[in-house]
């Protein structure tokens, strides 16, 4: 403990999960060789309890054990406690994942893992209650069986740490890739994605549904797929998953009919929809689809972004201790906000005479439906249910409201970056434009790495910044993340720098995370700190995979710069992974998106001008969907390729594999060549 009797170590970390526990009476330690040396001087194993700031079961194990003075008095004598932040760490988070998959066959967090000294896993688990219930064991139950075998049965759990960490580390080891994809690679991928879908309520699967942004991305890429994304969109967009009066996603949604929402909202889900939204509205022109991308790009700006530009990482699902607590509403509330008009607006926001607005002071009010609107509002009322949002969203800011978890982490802000990038494309609304530069500004500003070797132009970021200090050695996921969204800012800005930039950090992908004779992109750079295992991280979870993103990246990087090493490095970390591509593609939309990219023509538009000149060709270029296109906006035609030797003022060339149209000087004339393209 520390000499403050009320605080423990974890006063001195910038993680706002760590400082939720500064409180507590377990002896916290943050992850470290401080802890390991601990744990080989006392002979005793590690509890490692992992989780983040707003995971609801991780408040609840918090306030059931970790605040109670007897099994915190265990934990103590029996343990030496370390705390980590799975999103500060997901390094680790996803190796010690591995172990509970493993054991259990499921995961989850809470995580809580046994170590040994050496840091090798011998028993994990997710959550444990305070006591026994219905077949699951209580953390002192657990706790009081590992001591004692740790104590008399040592031998035991060393064998169960060998072959835990080995089962972890061949796993951790790609198969031989084919020498060539199948064929049938993308249509087959389609079919799978097919038998999951679910024609009623749109999206993958059975409750919990998450709103799966890769998968939907790829989709979108593809026309036999456009369907499937499109009917996902619209059915999250009239669900509670959207917040109906504030604008945003929340997490998932625990009844398939996207009803019921877990009501935290992270940034990297409401970054990635928008895109997808944004996408959606370019292949449909269904203004709905902006609309939901300008509400929940609005929503980030005002609950979500730091003053100095960088945003911050997620909103709790709980509000005063109560899990939802913000958002939902009984009957009478509903009717004493609007009025006269109540009767009116419960019909657009699907409220029954029964309530689907309930209390959220009865207990099991978190599973019970939310507001949600209808698909299509009519033309005669859209006025009045504008009214009707902007008068509930005044009563929910006078409640108590949701904490924040006010880090900013590097990849999650690419995400972000490219979202600003790709709305101002699509609506040529300046303001989006601004916030995105002054996102890069903050990284540039706060999160370049120092240390970083920048040899042959180079660059590097850290990964998290919290209370002016940048923390944690970059991951993969940093680097190749932020590099796409540089890469969406640099089509929708025309400053080449950005570009520049992306490719400084590509040079760092291809040195430090790429491993040729693997086939693979690590998470974790080749001199960083040495776990059990170094792996890759190919599956999407709720972010692209960190393999998957720079496997993109690598894409963007022979079509902007003619690359051939880039390239061969796509098709070999896509070629890796083809059998699982064609076995589970549900968690697999990232890799499949660089697929499609690789498979796709080689096309090209560059636009030359300063910004006025362009602005009517780009206007019209942001008009259609072209994922796989390299846009090249320019003042002159220098720095990359397809502007080598290019001139005019207010002028446009569409190229397919290097040969090019006649120039375009009218959006018109560009129309019809970009149609051409298919």
């Amino acid at each position: 403990m520390t000499e403050d009797a009320h605080l423990n170590r974890l006063a001195q970390e910038t993680s706002p999960y760590l400082r939720q526990h500064m409180h507590n009476p377990v002896d916290w330690y943050a992850w470290g060789d401080e802890a390991f040396e601990e744990a080989r001087r006392s002979d005793r194993p590690v509890l490692l309890s992992v989780g983040y700031s707003t995971c609801h079961w991780c408040h609840v194990m918090a306030h059931e054990s970790f605040e109670d003075a007897a099994t915190a008095a265990f934990m103590n004598a029996n343990f030496v406690n370390v705390k980590l932040d799975r999103e500060e760490r997901p390094d680790i988070d996803g190796l010690y994942m591995s172990a509970v998959q493993a054991l259990t066959g499921s995961g989850g967090w809470p995580m809580t893992v046994f170590l040994t000294p050496d840091r090798r896993p011998f028993y994990a688990g997710t959550y444990f209650p305070p006591r026994d219930l219905q077949g699951m064991p209580s953390f002192m139950r657990v706790m009081t069986s590992v001591a004692g075998a740790w104590r008399d049965d040592r031998d035991k759990l060393e064998g169960n740490a060998e072959a835990l960490t080995a089962h972890i580390r061949e796993a951790s080891v790609p198969r031989p890739g084919p020498d060539a994809w199948p064929d049938d690679l993308l249509p087959h991928a389609l079919q799978n994605l097919r038998a999951l879908h679910d024609e009623r309520n749109g999206g993958f699967g059975r409750a919990p549904k998450f709103p799966s942004p890769t998968t939907l991305s790829f989709l979108l890429t593809q026309p036999d797929g456009q369907d499937m994304a499109l009917h996902a969109m619209h059915a999250m967009l009239r669900g509670g998953i959207y917040d109906q009066v504030g604008g945003g996603f929340h997490r998932y949604s625990v009844d398939e009919a996207w009803r019921v929402p877990h009501f935290e909202k992270m940034l990297y889900d409401n970054a990635q929809l928008v895109r997808v939204l944004l996408s959606g509205f370019t292949l449909s022109g269904d203004p709905a689809l902006l609309s939901g991308a300008q509400d929940t790009l609005t929503y980030l700006e005002r609950e979500m972004r730091a003053p100095d530009g960088g945003y911050y990482s997620a909103q709790d699902a709980d509000s005063g201790g109560v899990e939802g607590l913000t958002f939902v509403w009984t009957p009478q509330e509903f009717r004493d906000v609007l009025g006269e008009d109540a009767d009116d607006m419960a019909r657009v926001f699907g409220v029954t005479p029964e309530g689907n607005f309930m209390d959220p002071h009865r207990p099991e009010f978190g599973r019970r439906s939310v507001p949600y609107l209808p698909h299509g509002v009519p033309t005669d009322l859209q006025e009045r249910v504008r009214d009707a949002r902007a008068r509930l969203f005044a009563a929910r800011a006078a409640r108590v409201q949701p904490g924040r978890d006010d880090k900013v982490l590097t990849g999650w802000n690419g995400l972000m970056l490219a979202a600003l990038a790709d709305a101002a494309r699509v609506t040529g609304d300046a303001h989006w434009l601004t916030l995105a530069r002054q996102n890069r500004d903050f990284v540039r500003a706060n999160l370049l790495d120092p240390h970083a070797d920048g040899t042959e132009g180079a660059s590097a970021l850290l990964h998290t910044f919290k209370d002016g200090r940048a923390r944690v050695s970059g991951l993969l996921e940093d680097q190749a993340v932020y590099a796409l969204g540089l890469i969406q800012l640099y089509r929708a800005g025309g400053d080449l720098n950005d570009l520049m930039w992306a490719r400084a950090l590509w040079r760092t992908v291809r040195r430090e995370y790429w491993d040729d004779e693997a086939g693979v992109f690590y998470t974790t750079a080749s001199g960083q700190e040495v776990l059990i295992t170094r792996r890759p991280e190919f599956f999407d979870a709720a972010v692209v995979s960190s393999h998957a993103a720079a496997t993109q990246l690598a894409v963007w990087m022979e079509r902007y710069f003619a690359d051939e090493d880039a390239g061969r490095v796509a098709r070999r970390a896509v070629g890796t992974y083809a059998q699982e591509l064609l076995a589970a593609p549900a968690g697999l939309g990232g890799l499949l998106f660089a697929a499609a990219h690789l498979l796709s023509p080689e096309t090209e538009v560059a636009v030359l001008g300063d910004p006025a000149e362009r602005a009517p060709l780009e206007r019209e270029l942001a008009r259609h969907e072209l994922p796989f296109t390299v846009i090249a906006p320019a003042v002159r035609g220098e720095g990359l390729p397809v502007l080598e030797g290019r001139g005019g003022h207010g002028t446009a060339y569409v190229c397919r594999g290097r040969t090019c149209d006649l120039p375009a000087r009218d959006p018109d004339t560009l129309r019809a060549q970009l149609l051409a393209l298919g």
